[in-house]
């Protein structure tokens, strides 16, 4: 084995196995969908969605405050199933992880900023923990990028050599981050680009 060989990959989750999920895109249909005011749903969601994303409020607290603050002609569940229904799989990102991780016996940690309920649910809908072994979600850790801190308790729970260690994300600057604290990282744009980049890094398939 090559000293250098890359041992753990860590990813994040939205827009590189999945769509983003409840995103600005995301915000606009349910606004136009629910007939919202989409310029006071997104004030109300950046006041108040990264308390969501470090797990300490809950989705229904989090639609409280965004949503059913006043009486609504929808319910809470007809807003959830859609949001739900925003995450949608990357199957060629999720083939090329797994058939690395079989490949190369990978650890594979996923890094991400998700709320719990919408984590769980895209845990569980796409079965992520068939071929993720650590979820270093920031509702699970209470820190979330671009806190350096959660980056740390990932290699800390992986027990990983941050050298022999790649991280995957679509935003630049976690990417930076990551690479400032030793960890080898890609700056993911498509799948042909990712699938050359690692091969780069010895992984191919």
């Amino acid at each position: 084995m090559n000293d250098q060989q890359i041992t753990t990959l860590f990813t994040d989750i939205g827009g590189v196995l999945l769509t983003n999920g409840w995103d600005r895109a995301a915000r606009a249909e349910a606004a136009q969908r629910f007939h919202l005011d989409l310029v006071e749903v997104e004030e109300r969601h950046h006041l108040t969605f990264d308390t969501y994303e470090v797990g300490k409020i809950s989705l229904d607290e989090y639609l409280d405050r965004l949503v059913f603050y006043e009486e609504r002609h929808f319910d809470r569940i007809e807003f959830k199933e859609f949001m739900f229904s925003k995450s949608l799989p990357y199957n060629d990102m999720i083939e090329l992880i797994c058939g690395l991780k079989k490949k190369y016996n990978l650890k594979v940690a996923v890094i991400s900023n998700e709320g719990r309920e919408l984590n769980q649910y895209r845990i569980n809908t796409f079965r992520l923990n068939e071929f993720i072994d650590f979820f270093i979600s920031s509702s699970f850790v209470h820190f979330r990028k671009p806190d350096a801190d959660i980056f740390k308790v990932a290699i800390d729970i992986s027990q990983s050599d941050i050298s022999r260690s790649i991280y995957i994300d679509d935003r630049m600057l976690f990417v930076q981050i990551a690479e400032g604290l030793g960890v080898r990282g890609i700056y993911h744009t498509s799948y042909e680009d990712t699938k050359k980049k690692l091969e780069e890094f010895g992984l191919t398939y």
